[in-house]
């Protein structure tokens, strides 16, 4: 279950956050240290990047969500051009890694910032649990 936050701080909406990099708890462009490397900590507020869990959760994501679009063109291409199997090669191998690559900025960002605003963390195991 998702828990509902008001924008009372002045945190940036979703997809303007993680398009430009900005941090989900002030809102300054300070969430990246390099293309896809986040920042230690926010530059300006001091919240720290390091504790959220953001793993290859959207590589994951990103490789089959653009696997399946690459497949589907390729298939159009094919069922309506006939090209060589070259030219396939040519096209989708880039465009893929392109695509992956290109939007990993964007789905990383996204998913930090979603698990800033919900609060998530790593789940423990209660081992005092009745058995």
């Amino acid at each position: 279950m998702l828990i509902e936050t008001d924008n009372e701080k002045g945190q940036p909406e979703l997809l303007p956050a993680a398009l430009f990099g900005l941090c989900p708890n002030c809102g300054q462009k300070t969430l990246f240290a390099e293309y896809t490397k986040f920042s230690d900590s926010c530059r300006a507020c001091g919240l720290d990047y390091t504790k959220f869990n953001v793993g290859d959760g959207p590589a994951a994501f990103l490789t089959l969500i653009v696997g399946g679009a690459i497949l589907a063109l390729a298939l159009i291409v094919e069922l309506n051009f006939y090209p060589p199997m070259w030219v396939h090669a040519l096209l989708w191998f880039p465009l893929t890694i392109v695509a992956v690559v290109g939007s990993l900025r964007v789905s990383k960002a996204a998913l930090l910032i979603l698990e800033h605003r919900n609060q998530a963390h790593e789940g423990s195991i209660d081992d005092e649990a009745p058995k």
